[in-house]
């Protein structure tokens, strides 16, 4: 007898205790923020707030974002992606540049919204009209399809920004990336496609052009050598004889 009420006492009692559990509120959602100084949503760049706004723009439009800001302070995009036939993911990504106090510097801040929609069928029956039987409903009607918006959130993963503020600092001025010495990544490592590079002409060909014909030497015949002339004094005539009365 005591046993089976001991046994009756311990069901009660836990099915109070499940129950008590049941009714005790939730952990909200808020309660996970914990504002911390991680830097998940913001870097901080040698440059002026509007050369690093303009290096976060190029950086999605290079990914395929559609621009749908003017301000070159504040920048937001958005790309679609369709996961299957009735399911339809819409990321907006919005950017803030802000000039830091007492330097050159500025601290950009990003944050990316995916909103998730669901396809949702809506049938639609026709009514007939008859003035002695009043309205009456045919089988006969139509089908609308429309997305609905199913979830929307914060997009948190530290990686994802890791990768859109590396490709950023690919994008910025030259002189900036050198004084700030940071080394630019392979485009590959960071999705975007290289430049396909420029085709080279092939060179025209060149039409042969004629051999002229090598004007022959004219040939000189070899000069004589000239006499040498000699430099021996040549005698002088001699001189007729003279004959005189005496010597007969």
């Amino acid at each position: 007898m005591f046993k089976l009420l001991n046994l009756r006492t311990s069901c009660w009692t836990s099915v109070l205790l499940v129950m008590a559990g049941c009714s005790s509120p939730k952990q909200a959602v808020y309660d996970h923020e914990h504002f911390d100084d991680a830097g998940t949503f913001s870097r901080s760049y040698p440059a002026s707030d509007d050369s690093s706004c303009e290096a976060g723009r190029r950086a999605l439009l290079s990914q395929g974002y559609i621009i749908t800001s003017n301000d070159p302070k504040m920048i937001s995009g958005r790309k679609s992606f369709q996961q299957t036939g009735e399911t339809h993911i819409e990321i907006s990504f919005n950017l803030v540049c802000a000039a830091d106090v007492g330097g050159g510097g500025s601290t950009m801040f990003a944050n990316a919204l995916q909103d998730r929609y669901a396809l949702k069928k809506t049938n639609n029956s026709a009514s007939l009209g008859v003035g002695v039987l009043g309205s009456v409903s045919m089988p006969i009607g139509s089908t609308d399809d429309s997305m609905v918006k199913v979830a929307s959130e914060t997009v948190a993963s530290a990686k994802f920004y890791e990768r859109f503020f590396a490709l950023v600092e690919n994008f910025l001025p030259p002189e900036v990336k050198q004084a700030a010495h940071i080394v630019e990544k392979p485009k590959t490592d960071l999705g975007v496609p290289d430049a396909a590079p420029t085709p080279v002409p092939a060179p025209a060909p060149v039409a042969p052009q004629p051999v002229e014909a090598e004007p022959k030497a004219e040939t000189v015949p070899p000069e004589s050598p000239a006499t040498p002339v000699s430099s021996e004094p040549v005698a002088a005539p001699a001189e007729p004889a003279t004959f005189s009365a005496e010597d007969q």
